[in-house]
């Protein structure tokens, strides 16, 4: 069969060449035509475009590419009228791929989503769109389905959560190798995780490094954004504790003691890898103001929010600050409070619902379009 994926962010392009490979193994005549990153493009197909000319953070940076986001839109109808896929499959970018599958549903594609949108967090109405738009639904998120199903009636599949596959299939790096190729000390690591678009890097990331003299006793090593050159981060670097690695965040977090972690995926990735963090969050002043109207959660990170309670200390807008964040840090490198995070973190992966997202996703996809 002939699939179309869309995928707008590099958490998307994981998550897409997982899905991509377990579909080569239900259907060994996939093709594959999409908008996603080098993981998606290591498996093959063909990409139309790159993430990291597709992503844009905040609602005042999407105002103001505006023009780009329609010129993306309008080519990628012409692109899937071209290609004349079986199915469209959607991961997260919401924005984007509720446009393009509200004008694809009426000309007779099949249209499958995975990731859901967050609309339990904001844009709830997005769901009359959904129930349109979109034939299946695959959530990763165990509260996902009775948001759906018992609240809005709308029947999605849970399939388990896919960095838990991503993580635990990878292979084990070489802590003595990993340090010497990019010349860290044999301190204990410290990553500093501030995100994977310019805009965000630009906030996080001197605060984050504001707390560096503070430890001389550990390592502080950059998680460098694949989409990202380290001529970017380089004038961020003024101390020499400082180190960078690009593209190789789960080796570090495999090897860290601690993390300072942007909110996003990365911080469910971080606790996957029972590493202690510190959650962190600014944005425009103005995007902050508009997102404390229109969101309505208790918390911003996907730990907490997962298991509905404070796990993991976030740090937001104001309160992320040099003093706060040394507070923090300390705290996550205290032995007791480092015990209490490890339990949760477990409990927390037992919520998540175990292996094989990628491929329960795979065969139900495989198994609705069949019928």
């Amino acid at each position: 069969m002939k699939y179309y994926i869309i995928a707008g962010e590099a958490s998307g392009d994981l998550h897409g060449s997982n899905l991509m490979r377990a579909l080569q193994r239900v259907d060994v005549n996939a093709e594959f035509r999409f908008w996603g990153g080098d993981l998606m493009a290591s498996v093959g197909g063909t990409m139309v475009k790159h993430y990291r000319d597709l992503a844009f953070m905040g609602f005042v940076e999407v105002l103001m590419n505006l023009r780009t986001i329609t010129k993306n839109l309008s080519f990628c109808k012409k692109d899937i009228t071209q290609f004349k896929p079986d199915v469209l499959l959607f991961i997260d970018y919401p924005g984007f791929n509720l446009r393009i599958a509200k004008w694809a549903k009426p000309l007779g594609y099949k249209t499958h989503y995975y990731i859901s949108p967050q609309i339990w967090a904001w844009k709830e109405n997005r769901i009359h769109d959904i129930k349109r738009d979109v034939d299946h639904m695959f959530v990763i998120l165990p509260f996902e389905k009775s948001f759906y199903e018992d609240k809005h009636n709308y029947k999605v599949d849970f399939v388990g959560h896919p960095l838990i596959d991503a993580i635990s299939n990878r292979s084990q790096v070489s802590e003595f190798k990993f340090r010497r190729k990019h010349g860290l000390s044999d301190k204990p690591i410290i990553a500093l995780l501030p995100g994977s678009r310019k805009q965000e890097i630009r906030k996080m990331l001197d605060v984050m490094l504001s707390v560096v003299d503070k430890y001389p006793n550990y390592q502080f090593v950059i998680a460098g954004a694949p989409s990202q050159d380290y001529n970017f981060y380089q004038s961020f670097i003024t101390t020499p504790n400082v180190a960078f690695v690009s593209n190789e965040t789960y080796d570090l977090l495999s090897l860290s003691f601690a993390a300072l972690v942007t909110s996003g995926t990365a911080t469910l990735e971080t606790a996957l890898f029972k590493i202690p963090q510190v959650v962190c969050y600014k944005s425009s002043y103005i995007s902050y103001r508009i997102g404390k109207l229109v969101i309505k959660l208790k918390f911003i990170s996907l730990v907490n929010l997962i298991m509905d309670r404070k796990v993991v200390t976030e740090l937001i807008q104001t309160t992320f600050t040099p003093k706060h964040l040394k507070k923090e840090l300390d705290l996550i490198l205290d032995e007791k409070h480092r015990e209490q995070l490890f339990s949760d973190y477990y409990d927390l992966e037992a919520k998540l619902g175990g292996q094989g997202a990628s491929q329960k996703t795979a065969e139900l996809m495989y198994k609705y379009l069949k019928q």
